[in-house]
């Protein structure tokens, strides 16, 4: 009987929780593997007796054997893996040398060993069966991708080995390198194959090899007995042991709370909150581990730019997306762009004056130093948010115009524009129906005041013209826009910031028999005084000059208001935030075998990444959000106080809908609800790309779990759920409305969720960004006045020229165009953008599986038919939320598109 001692590398490593790895076999006999790390000398293969006395084994490795002697056993049979390697497109001259001396060792087969783990166990070692070779020789490169590389492993197998089900990597060489797959071809006839699409760690940074299992799916009740020790240490590896400052290379997925935000021992002033715990709910984040602050030991110390947040290896930007969006778009507008803004305007950061300064923003751009310009150089690679050209010697910044005024520049001014983008702007997910009069307040009255709205039914059936209030209630043709509850505790604290006014805004609109929605009352709150317990302000639009101007106010602040929930609530917290747990939670207890795991990988990529870059210095203390948004400092403590209100259950699209009194449950209809408001361009299509998903989450579990208990035996599954709710949102995890994980239908609504989540909510109030904000008094992002009264100094000088009123309460100069900028950035596809339906030509063997590739082939057509339903409703002009003079369409769930901002297209993830 043969025995094995473990060498000390085959250990678990303190620093990246790998699990003991049982050591290499060959023919189903453990092996002791030894080599020089400094020679690279090819492993020495030693047996070890069960009487204890080593001997040296006279049998050489089966590549060994072929190349040593020229033949093999009768009773084995020759395999080829390629192994193909994606290298970097661009390259310095020190890159290419070391590529070139890899390329050489690869080539003699010195550089990345395989091993071969048969799905069949070995019953001396009750393990799975295994062989190893080193790779060697080139094959041609592809000629369509210069950046490809392939080499070739030959195999001895035994006759008896069985299906090969997982490859363990070890790469001897320096440095990383990416692997995209490894193909065994014709075994018995037919290719396996192994995708990976992964960084294969430098055996100098941790001895443990890498595991990449095959394309087939497994439960983990139907795991191949010689796999069964490897997808459990698999998972632990990647798992971690929750100490220790994580390393680059390390694929660790692990929790923690948003306590980076801040700069306590940079400035007092840019400390900040830990969110996550009691005092303030929050999902958890992807732990870093890096060290305590000097000044508050509850903090994380802050790593800053251009030096990288860690994330796991695999989730960072591939080069094509940093090109996009590190080198050439984020980190060139905050590390470059913005600060040559400060400086070509520290002199003069003024309001506009005047709408023509605005325009010249997109006509003549700005005027940057001769300095500058050389500093500037390359850096800019922004794409179409601004284009360098040439006047008079001098390089200028010039902005695309956006798509809300690219038509129709007087659009903003309109009522019925303000209202259309309640419905098919950037930000439709706010409005609901309204039930009931008086509109009353959830706030504490002996700190907020009365909790009656001053927004009453007199008020209102002034401007519904022979309708009565109750009788629009009984219509449904009453509802609103109400940022009160959540707004009105932070008012105070956010007008005693310097170049800060806010108030709480309610906004009322009236849906009319000719389908036209038109707001008709707005109310905007301050908090109580010791002189008045009722700051209340409410506004109609009238008809004279002074109230339409004064109107104009009080819109400006309603989108204010909208901006800021919009980024820091819809679109960080419950799309960013809250995608961040459920892909901790998946590579932590799923295994990449899992069925799943594979459905929900494609709609996991950069998001971690995304997500680190933006605490890194959009959401940060002193970060742009903080310094473009009407809630300043207290952004993230904002966006904290939304979250008690989340639910995962309402994040479904149904769900949502009809929470908001937006539709109402109708079996008849298409997707089993009917709008209130037909032509609401939102909910419409989101419900055909929402029901494409369910159809296609649905035939794949159904596909997977063919019994009655399958959901509740799948013991990774269940580990998996329990996972996101008690560690990925601790906070909210004895909630009760947390859907139960039972039945088939369970994990489909919870996985259809999940995907909506990450794809088409994502892309509808991402997308729009620039496209609507990109022209600021169209969706100013804070207001630096309140309105003024008639009491009030100011009112004279507002009487005398409101425009110039109007414009000093919105951002300044310098404010807007930074906030364009990101915009944006924020605004653009990636060339290398992966979207729903579409499947990357270098994941193509994501699952062995013809069926499931069927029902994939079938979601695919079936989103390409929506595509074609959107558009005939784009041109349909009895849908006034889309077409019309100077009407842009509406196009931010049209599944697909092209890099750049184009207003459309819905990538898998959550990606920028």
């Amino acid at each position: 009987m043969l025995a094995f001692k473990p060498k000390p590398s085959s250990l678990r490593s303190t620093f990246s929780g790998t699990a003991l790895r049982p050591p290499p076999r060959l023919y189903g006999v453990p092996v002791l593997l030894s080599f020089s790390r400094t020679t690279r000398s090819r492993p020495l293969v030693r047996a070890v007796i069960s009487d204890d006395k080593a001997v040296e084994s006279a049998k050489t490795s089966p590549l060994d054997q072929k190349h040593s002697n020229g033949s093999s056993d009768s009773s084995s049979k020759q395999v080829k893996a390629v192994v193909t390697i994606k290298k970097k497109m661009k390259e310095n001259i020190t890159e290419k040398i070391e590529n070139q001396w890899e390329m050489l060792m690869n080539g003699i087969g010195r550089g990345i060993l395989i091993q071969l783990i048969s799905e069949e166990i070995d019953p001396v070692t009750n393990s799975g069966k295994s062989v190893e070779a080193f790779v060697r020789g080139w094959l041609p490169k592809p000629q369509e991708h210069d950046n490809i590389l392939q080499y070739v492993a030959d195999f001895t197998l035994p006759s008896d080995f069985g299906r090969p089900g997982a490859v363990l990597i070890t790469n001897q060489h320096a440095k990383e390198f990416h692997l995209l797959e490894i193909v065994i071809q014709d075994f018995d006839g037919v290719p396996i194959y192994f995708p990976a699409n992964t960084w294969i760690h430098s055996l100098n940074d941790n001895p443990e090899s890498r595991i990449i299992f095959r394309n087939q799916a497994y439960l983990p009740s139907q795991t191949p007995p010689g796999l069964k020790d490897l997808r459990r240490e698999d998972l632990l590896s990647i798992r971690g042991n929750g100490k220790g400052e994580r390393m680059p290379y390390e694929r660790i997925y692990d929790y923690d709370v948003y306590n980076d935000l801040g700069k306590p021992d940079k400035e007092r002033d840019l400390a900040r909150p830990v969110l996550g715990g009691e005092e303030r709910p929050y999902p958890r984040r992807c732990r870093t581990g890096r060290p305590a602050s000097k000044i508050d030991p509850l903090c994380e110390s802050r790593i800053e730019k251009p030096h990288p947040v860690y994330v796991p290896r695999d989730e960072a930007f591939e080069e094509i997306k940093q090109d996009t969006f590190s080198a050439g778009r984020l980190k060139a507008l905050l590390h470059n762009l913005v600060p040559l803004m400060a400086a070509t305007l520290s002199s003069s950061d003024i309001p506009f004056t005047c709408f023509s300064e605005i325009d010249k923003l997109y006509n003549d751009g700005f005027i940057l130093k001769d300095d500058e310009q050389r500093k500037l150089g390359d850096n800019l690679f922004i794409g179409n948010m601004m284009k360098q050209v040439l006047n008079v010697g001098q390089k200028l910044l010039k902005y695309e115009i956006p798509a809300v005024i690219r038509k129709d520049r007087f659009s903003w001014l309109r009522d019925n524009e303000f209202a259309r983008q309640a419905l098919a702007g950037v930000n439709p997910v706010n409005i609901e129906i309204l039930k009931e009069f008086p509109i009353l307040s959830k706030l504490d009255p002996a700190i907020y005041g009365p909790p009656e709205s001053v927004i009453t039914k007199e008020l209102i059936e002034q401007e519904l013209h022979g309708m009565s209030v109750d009788k629009a209630l009984e219509e449904k043709r009453l509802f609103m826009v109400d940022f009160h509850d959540m707004l009105l505790p932070f008012i105070k604290r956010i007008n005693n910031l310097p170049g800060r006014k806010s108030y709480a805004s309610r906004t009322v609109f009236f849906y009319t028999k000719t389908g036209i929605l038109r707001p008709i009352a707005i109310e905007l709150s301050l908090p109580p005084t010791p002189s008045s317990n009722r700051n209340k302000y409410v506004y109609t639009h009238g008809h004279d000059a002074t109230t339409y101007w004064i109107w104009k106010l009080a819109k400006a602040h309603v989108c204010a208001n909208d901006a800021g929930v919009h980024q820091l609530v819809n679109h960080w917290l419950r799309t960013h935030a809250c995608m961040e747990p459920y892909i901790i939670a998946t590579h932590r207890q799923l295994s990449s075998m899992h069925p799943i795991y594979k459905l929900l990988h494609p709609h996991m990529r950069y998001t971690l990444e995304i997500n680190a870059l933006a605490r890194q210095s959009l959401i940060n203390g002193g970060g742009i959000i903080e310094a473009s948004f009407s809630p300043g400092k207290y952004a993230m403590e904002l966006s904290a106080a939304a979250y008690e209100s989340w639910r995962f259950d309402r994040e479904a699209l149904p769900a949502d809908l009809i929470h908001r009194g937006m539709a109402v449950e109708d079996p008849s209809a298409p997707g089993g609800l009917k709008l209130l408001i037909e032509d609401y361009p939102y909910a419409a299509d989101g419900l055909l790309i929402w029901s494409a998903i369910k159809e296609w989450v649905e035939s794949y579990v159904e596909h997977f779990y063919t019994e009655p208990d399958s959901v509740t035996t799948d013991v990774e599954l269940q580990a998996w759920w329990s996972e996101i709710k008690n560690r990925g949102h601790h906070d909210k995890r004895n909630e009760p409305w947390w859907p139960k994980l039972a039945t088939k239908e369970d994990l489909s609504g919870i996985l259809t969720t999940m995907i909506w989540t990450a794809s088409g909510q994502h892309a509808a109030i991402n997308f729009g960004q620039y496209p609507f904000g990109g022209y600021m008094p169209n969706r100013p992002t804070l207001m630096r006045k309140l309105i003024p009264q008639e009491t009030n100094p100011d009112f004279e000088k507002f009487m005398q020229n409101p425009q110039r009123t109007f414009l000093s309460s919105l951002p300044t100069q310098l404010q807007a165009t930074k906030i364009m900028a990101v915009q944006d950035t924020l605004s653009t596809h990636s060339p290398d953008e992966e979207y729903l339906g579409k499947m990357n030509e270098f994941h193509s063997s994501w699952i062995n599986d013809h069926k499931v590739l069927q029902m994939f082939d079938r979601f695919a057509a079936k989103l390409g038919e929506i595509e074609e339903i959107i558009n005939e409703r784009n041109k349909d002009i009895r849908l006034k939320n889309r077409t019309g003079a100077g009407i842009p369409p509406y196009e931010l769930l049209l599944p697909s598109s092209g890099p750049g901002v184009t207003g459309r297209g819905i990538p898998n993830s959550v990606s920028i």
